[in-house]
């Protein structure tokens, strides 16, 4: 399977339909065409998407989710497609008091795409797999160095994962074998009865960029996948990284953008 309309039509019917995506440990609802998941209390929050459209007041469907989510004062994104319907959804959740965040790339392909090419890193750098909570804050320095995000919810989020979850996650880092920082990161989850494993993180120190660790990080996860049986990756890729991914033979087939809300309005 090789065309872009293929690979998206698998990923609608076995990720989208089936809420695949969702959060582990999440509570998973049907309200009507809406697919919600959301956890209450600390650290909570929730997640909504509607891959069969909205039916024919979309208004009143995306009021009905804001009272479910005001009503328990958390905040919660909705995730949209390109080819989700109606085809005006992101207008209409702006006019709904929502936040677009900005867009980004669906990358699909298989597995053994990615296998053709070998892992080769530079001279006395190293890529490991990792699971301590040390490991957890180094890549959170990591990412606040690039996005300046703080370092606590990704520490948080990996950590809750790996011990609620460690069969369907596995965080690797690149880094120099002598030690110092992490020169890159990135965490593969798998979605147990689809066939598909997603990439996330794949962030770099800026003075490391254009040396390989990306190809390098995305060959050692698919590694991975294949070792576990899974037969396609996905990545919500990035403008620096879609690229990346494209040329090394996977598929841009849609764009994603998720849209947030917040009971304390927009931040």
């Amino acid at each position: 399977m090789t065309t872009s309309d293929e690979l998206l039509d698998v990923f609608h019917r076995r990720i989208r339909l089936p809420d695949a995506d969702t959060i582990p440990g999440w509570k998973v609802e049907h309200d009507g065409l809406v697919h919600r998941s959301y956890a209450e209390g600390p650290g909570g929050g929730g997640f909504v998407e509607t891959p069969r459209g909205l039916g024919a007041d979309p208004d009143a469907v995306i009021e009905r989710e804001l009272a479910f989510f005001r009503d328990r004062g958390l905040a919660f994104e909705w995730k949209t497609y390109a080819y989700d319907e109606p085809a005006d959804l992101g207008e209409r959740l702006v006019r709904h008091g929502f936040t677009a965040e900005d867009p980004e790339t669906l990358i699909l392909g298989a597995v053994d795409t990615i296998l053709q090419r070998p892992l080769a890193l530079p001279s006395k750098v190293v890529i490991r797999d990792v699971d301590s909570a040390d490991d957890f804050h180094r890549i959170g320095v990591l990412t606040d160095t690039l996005w300046h995000n703080g370092t606590e919810r990704i520490e948080e989020q990996l950590a809750g994962e790996a011990r609620m979850f460690p069969d369907r996650l596995v965080v690797s880092v690149v880094e120099d074998a002598l030690g110092g920082p992490v020169l890159t990161s990135g965490w593969i989850r798998f979605h147990p009865g689809t066939g598909f494993a997603s990439l996330w993180g794949g962030g770099t120190l800026p003075e490391w960029r254009r040396r390989g660790l990306y190809s390098a990080m995305l060959v050692h996860r698919a590694r991975i996948a294949r070792e576990r049986g899974y037969e396609y990756l996905r990545v919500d890729a990035s403008p620096d990284s879609s690229p990346i991914l494209q040329k090394l033979g996977l598929h841009a087939v849609t764009t994603t953008t998720p849209y947030t809300w917040s009971p304390a309005g927009p931040q």
